[in-house]
Parts: structure tokens; sequence; C-alpha cells
């Protein structure tokens, strides 16, 4: 018998009927009209309810659009919010179920099995949306793949870095981290601070330890996935990867009040050699 990881979220964090979920996807994606002559490597995107995040997500899926046959495999790695968890957690299910259909687990990518901080738990899967909204996008934008996902617990960047090295592969592999920024901060105070995360993004300045970062480095006060995030900023100057800011913003933005706000930023990681866009 197939085993099925049920949505958790739909309903509540995106539209929990395919057809109102595909036309509120598709609708974001057209808004963003910038394209790129390289493949993508990795996208950095935010995992709030579609209503606050979902258009500046779109800034980072889109530009998969013209490579949306390059790639076979998706690695996904987003933050622990419903249990605590030692290292990073894989699932032992086949297939993950959203609203427009089932994306399988890629069974080929056992190596991580190997790694002391990886081991199985349903239990961090479960109930977790960091992972569960990027789905309806990726479904939209890729043709047919197979799918990784990592919840990322108690661990350091650098090991969530050698997972990643284990995974990274060639042009058909595609690495998507997960992450909101600032959280709860009045309007002004969080733009400043996300600024300081972005600069760091773009510095590939991966991780400081205290809660909220002074002086470089990103911390937990900073993006709730900073530890994946940091593993992927360790990954891209390993390999040499050019990072793009798409998207920088908040709810007080997008859906919400200014008094309280979350940030949401959109980044994009490239190899120097080029992918060709396929012809449309």
């Amino acid at each position: 018998m197939i085993q099925v990881r049920e949505p958790a979220v739909a309903g509540y964090f995106y539209p929990a009927t395919p057809g109102e979920l595909s036309e509120t996807v598709m609708a974001m994606l057209r808004e963003e009209q910038s394209q790129t002559d390289s493949a993508p490597k990795a996208l950095v995107v935010p995992h709030a309810g579609y209503v606050y995040s979902g258009a500046v997500a779109a800034a980072a899926y889109a530009r998969l659009w013209s490579f949306r046959d390059h790639y076979t495999r998706v690695v996904l790695l987003g933050p622990c919010h419903r249990c605590a968890i030692r290292g990073l957690a894989i699932s032992s299910v086949d297939a993950f179920r959203t609203p427009l259909g089932d994306v399988a687990l890629d069974r080929e990518l056992s190596a991580v099995l190997g790694h002391p901080s990886v081991s199985q738990s349903e239990l961090a899967h479960r109930l977790e949306h960091s992972l569960e909204v990027q789905l309806p996008f990726l479904q939209s934008v890729l043709g047919s793949f197979s799918l990784l996902p990592l919840a990322v617990g108690e661990a350091t960047p650098e090991t969530v870095a050698e997972v990643i090295e284990l995974l990274w592969g060639g042009p058909e592999t595609l690495f998507v981290v997960s992450s909101d920024l600032s959280h709860y901060l009045a309007y002004d105070e969080a733009c400043e601070r996300d600024l300081e995360t972005c600069t760091a993004i773009q510095n590939l300045d991966d991780f400081a330890d205290d809660v909220a970062a002074d002086g470089g480095g990103i911390g937990h006060g900073d993006a709730c996935g900073a530890t994946p995030l940091g593993g992927l900023l360790i990954a891209a100057r390993t390999h040499g990867l050019k990072v793009t800011t798409l998207d920088l913003r908040n709810s007080g933005d997008t859906a919400g009040g200014k008094s309280q706000v979350v940030g949401y930023g959109a980044w994009m990681f490239q190899e120097e050699e080029i992918c060709e866009p396929t012809a449309w």
C-alpha cells in the first residue's frame, strides 16, 4: 500500500480546492514577468499563508518557468515549527499530497541516510507547513519531479551544508530553502532588520550564534530558517554561486497591519555555467 502524507494546512495557508489553488498560484506567477538566462541551482522562499507571502515566493518560482524540464528532483529544506527534533528528518512515506496531486518522494537519494544527523521522523513532517506550502508552487512550475523533504531541527549550518553536499548532483537537482525573516517587529524596525539579513545573504555571510545577529551573519531572530539558510550559504560559497535578491517585503506590505509584521524575502542562487532555457 502506498503511504501518503496528507496536506495539513490546505484551507488555512492556501486554498483547499484544486481549481482555486491552481488559479491562485498561477495568478501570482503571471504577475512575475522577469526571467533569467541561467537556471537557478537554489531558491530561498518564505512560507506564510499565500495572502501574506505568496507573491514574494512567486518572484522566485517564476524564474523556473524556462527551465521546468531541466529539473527532475527537488531537495526541500525548512525549519520545524511543530516539534523539536535533533538534526534533519526525512519521511518514510511514498508521496506528499496537495490538492493539486501527489509528489513522489525520491528514494534514490538514500545517501543522506548515511549521515549521522539525518533520521526518519513522521512526527516532524506531519503538521509542518514550511515544506508543504512550497509544493503547489513546485507542482505548477515544474514538469515531472521527485522530492526529498528535509525538516531541519537542532543542527548547525555546517551539518546542513554537509547534507546539501551529499545531494548536490547536477543541473537536474534544485534546492529550495524555506524561511521567513523577522517576526512581530514594528514595520520600520522590521524593514531595517530584514535589509541587514538581505545584505548578509548577498554577502553569503551565513550564521551568527546570537538570537538576533549584530555586525553580520544571520541568527534565528533574523530568520526562522536560519539553520537551513546558513547551510545553503556555506554550500553557495563552496560552489561559487552568485546570489540575486528578487523581493523583500513584509506582511505590512501585503495583507496585514504595521504594528507587528513578519518579514519575507526571495533569493535565487545560480552556478556560473549556463543552462539554456527551454524553448516555448
